[in-house]
């Protein structure tokens, strides 16, 4: 019988790491295209001789336009992928993720707060870091719910109660906002999109996003024991409170930095952890990495869309993701519905 588990498990793994290094190579090859991809007619090479050249116009088009752009969707895709995961494993809720527990929203109400105080051109710093403390707020709030022993449903209620009041909030800034230029960036963060970013918006995500995953990472084996429960995971020696400390403050970095930098991009945290199980498993733990690359490969996938859809901009990347997950919610419900 041990034989046979261990055999088991061991094909399991094998499935895992292909899958994973599937993603990671998927990821990287819609990266590529993103970046090959634009109004600007350059040819592959000219671009790649670009972004080691800074003279010309295609070394400006290559290293302030295209790269960040294709970068940030790698970049934004696994914090949201990596964060819906690890949500779903804390609060044992198949239904959690950024943008349903209204962390994303938080984080888009906290980085408007900056544009409309005009913090945000004060310091390029008060950007992500009032997104990251609206994150925090959110993931705060359900934590204290789970602790207080609060259902999946209810969790879930929060969740939306707390999207609801922050957009509300954001709404109430843009209807008193004076200034027109805030305005309209804070209509594009409501919207999320990955148009005109810069170096310095990379620059600003990436080693917040990969913070918040280690963190994420660093939490795993803790997740895995708390499916048990907090008596069992106590029981084998597991920090329950550092474990969900480690996921809320992992969740809040890697989402604010998102957000800070795309907006509020929704659904790619739920999604994604629901089409892996079946090829990673159900244990948190082999599930971080692999919804990572897959974020990436999503947001990716769907800025080629956008791009080739409409061309002149018009369409956003967090309306795309929200018309697919949007069904993709429903469709879940009513299979748990069915399945209860």
């Amino acid at each position: 019988m041990d034989d046979s588990v261990s055999f088991l498990r061991s094909i399991g793994d094998t499935r895992r790491a292909r899958v994973t290094l599937a993603l990671a190579a998927l990821a990287l090859a819609f990266a590529g295209a993103s970046f090959l991809l634009g109004p600007a007619d350059f040819s592959p090479r000219a671009l790649l001789t670009g972004l080691f050249d800074a003279h010309g116009a295609a070394g400006v088009v290559a290293r302030e336009i295209r790269l960040p752009r294709a970068a940030l969707a790698i970049v934004i895709g696994a914090a949201l992928g990596g964060s819906g995961a690890a949500l779903q494993g804390l609060f044992s809720n198949p239904l959690a993720e950024p943008g349903v527990t209204g962390v994303t929203s938080a984080a888009g109400l906290g980085a408007v707060l900056a544009f409309y105080f005009g913090f945000a051109a004060a310091n390029a710093l008060a950007l992500p870091a009032f997104a990251i403390a609206g994150a925090l707020a959110a993931a705060g709030i359900l934590y204290l719910l789970s602790r207080s022993g609060a259902g999946m449903v209810a969790l879930v209620l929060a969740g939306v109660a707390i999207a609801s009041f922050a957009t509300a909030l954001t709404a109430l800034a843009l209807s008193f906002s004076a200034n027109p230029y805030a305005m309209s960036e804070m209509v594009l963060w409501m919207m999320g999109s990955l148009k005109d970013r810069t170096l310095n918006d990379l620059a600003f995500a990436l080693p917040l996003t990969a913070a918040g995953l280690a963190l994420l990472l660093t939490a795993a084996r803790g997740l895995d024991a708390l499916t048990l429960g907090e008596d069992a995971a106590r029981s084998l020696g597991i920090d329950v409170a550092g474990v969900r400390g480690r996921v809320i403050v992992g969740v809040a970095l890697a989402t604010g930095a998102a957000t800070a930098a795309a907006g509020a991009v929704s659904f790619v945290g739920l999604v994604v952890p629901h089409l892996l199980r079946p090829f990673c498993g159900y244990q948190p733990a082999r599930l971080i990495l692999p919804s990572a690359l897959g974020g990436a490969v999503l947001v990716t996938a769907a800025d080629i869309a956008v791009r080739l859809i409409a061309p002149d901009g018009q369409l956003l990347l967090g309306v795309v993701t929200a018309m697919l997950g949007a069904p993709f919610f429903f469709w879940l419900i009513l299979r748990m519905r069915r399945e209860a």
